[in-house]
């Protein structure tokens, strides 16, 4: 027999950091355990995580939800099945905890050459939204620690002096990987215009450049666009298999891109792999503020599946209270180092 337990964790963020949804100085996550009463000091440990106006779950309920989960754990096939299908981050949250405790606590998730300490997977790096000369300084930092891959954020300044850093990255590297999200920053008459400009610099792609929920407006986006388009919050609230189908059909985008806290964990973001796959849709995964404990889940997940893109997993050194663990950054890549520790004595 199954018991849990759950602990609400409020991570501190090293500086107010900009976003699409706002300005972040700390996030909540929910931690959830799981043991077996006849072996209790095996314990499994997943996070539910919630960013406010992202997520689609009702933080209101959100805390009730985590603890009837807990309070109902030997039910796990039902809420993995389909009792979470509409709280995505708690099916990820208990999806990694029920998988802990199968690896007997060891946070070893997934057996690839990445969790052995071994292959370490290439990762952007992110430039927050700011001033122009905050976002300048990012990139000159971004690119003195060696990495190959920047990814952007747009749509929170002033376009044109968005274009001129851009201008200054292509200037200082040729063959930097540089992509770019407006998270819907554009309106639909403005936006191929807006996508004309950008492509003059030989971007990777644009993350989302209209809000999600207009398919044919992004269809023709996609078909008309000279910079290939990503869709991220487009994938938000797609619970079944028949809705993923159908906005890969309706939008067929050169890339989707995944957060397994906002798509259903694991299991959502495999659904989606496949169904992008059939379609020759590419896709990389990108973590969402999640501590090191869903950081580790996802990108010991991704090395199991081939994917040699540059991934948006950078995010581990955001907070000053996260999760002492193995994972580590070095240039610009991420590495799970099994000669480091965990320390959840936090939790």
């Amino acid at each position: 027999m199954l018991k849990a337990s759950f602990k609400k964790y409020t991570l501190n963020l090293t500086e107010e950091r900009g976003t699409s949804r706002g300005w972040l100085q700390t996030k909540d996550s929910w931690f959830i355990k799981v043991w077996n009463v006849s072996n209790p000091k095996v314990i499994g440990i997943g996070e539910c995580s919630y960013l406010p106006n992202l997520n689609p779950e009702n933080l209101d309920t959100y805390e009730d939800k985590v603890a009837e989960v807990c309070n109902r754990i030997n039910d796990n096939e039902h809420w993995l099945s389909e009792g979470l299908t509409e709280f995505p981050s708690i099916h990820f949250g208990l999806e990694v905890a029920l998988l802990d405790l199968e690896k007997n606590g060891s946070k070893i998730l997934f057996d690839s050459p990445f969790s052995l300490s071994q292959n370490p997977t290439p990762i952007n790096g992110l430039i927050w939204m700011g001033t122009f000369e905050n976002m300048m300084q990012q990139v000159d930092e971004k690119i003195a620690a060696g990495f190959r891959c920047i990814k952007l954020k747009i749509g929170a300044i002033d376009f044109d002096k968005e274009l001129h850093i851009l201008k200054s990255i292509r200037e200082k590297s040729k063959t930097i990987e540089i992509r770019v999200d407006a998270n819907g920053a554009f309106s639909p008459s403005e936006a191929l215009e807006k996508l004309t400009q950008l492509a003059e610099f030989n971007l990777h792609s644009i993350e989302q450049p209209i809000k999600q929920g207009f398919p044919a407006t992004m269809n023709q986006l996609c078909k008309e666009s000279p910079l290939p388009i990503a869709l991220d919050e487009e994938l938000i609230g797609k619970y079944t298999r028949e809705a993923k189908s159908e906005t890969l059909d309706a939008i067929n985008p050169p890339y989707i891109i995944l957060k397994p806290s906002l798509i259903g964990g694991i299991k959502g973001s495999k659904e989606w792999i496949e169904l992008a796959e059939e379609r020759e849709i590419k896709w990389w995964i990108t973590s969402a503020l999640e501590s090191n404990i869903g950081l580790n889940a996802i990108s010991q997940f991704v090395a199991t599946t081939g994917n040699t893109m540059f991934q948006g997993l950078g995010t581990g050194k955001l907070y000053t209270n996260n999760i002492s663990s193995p994972l580590s950054v070095e240039s610009d890549e991420i590495f799970y180092k099994q000669d480091l520790n965990w320390d959840l004595s936090g939790l």
